[in-house]
């Protein structure tokens, strides 16, 4: 019997996530449906194979919101990719058991559109609502196993918002 690679073992699943702003200057997050706590987050999701990071945070922003890229301009990238562990309890769980966690490449987007042009009710729903948050509101706001990352994330593009 093959034995269960320890949390050690387990590689970082890589991902990317957009950190959307509107013009106030507020930022996209929703609200996770998978989730009885009040989790919020901002669009991200896995690279696939082969898959470009631009190109995967354009699908994910679609797949999870029903922006198309025409209602968004990117404005900067990470300088590094960005890396979280999963709390203990969800490791093995998530992902098929592959990962630790995730290293993410994010990017920092201008929403052009009105907020009519989002839907998050798309073919794979990912979030029950959403709306504009204050930047600074942005770490308190999601699970307490990604605070640190959000927290990165915004000092990184806080001179640009």
């Amino acid at each position: 019997m093959a034995s269960m690679p320890n949390d050690q073992e387990l590689g970082y699943r890589p991902c990317v996530g957009m950190m959307l702003v509107n013009m106030d200057g507020k930022v996209f997050v929703g609200q996770r449906i998978d989730n009885a706590v009040e989790a919020w987050q901002m669009p991200q999701g896995g690279i696939d194979d082969g898959e470009d990071p631009r190109t995967a945070a354009f699908r994910e922003l679609l797949e999870e919101t029903g922006i198309s890229g025409e209602h968004v301009e990117i404005i900067s990238a990470t300088k590094e990719e960005h890396y979280y562990d999963l709390p203990p309890e969800l490791i093995g769980k998530l992902w098929g058991g592959k990962y630790r966690g995730q290293r993410q490449i994010w990017f920092l987007a201008r929403f052009l559109g009105k907020d009519s042009d989002v839907d998050i009710r798309t073919k794979h729903p990912e979030f029950r609502e959403w709306r504009w948050a204050e930047p600074e509101t942005l770490p308190e706001l999601i699970v307490p196993f990604k605070r640190k990352l959000y927290r990165d994330i915004l000092q990184e593009f806080r001179a640009l918002i």
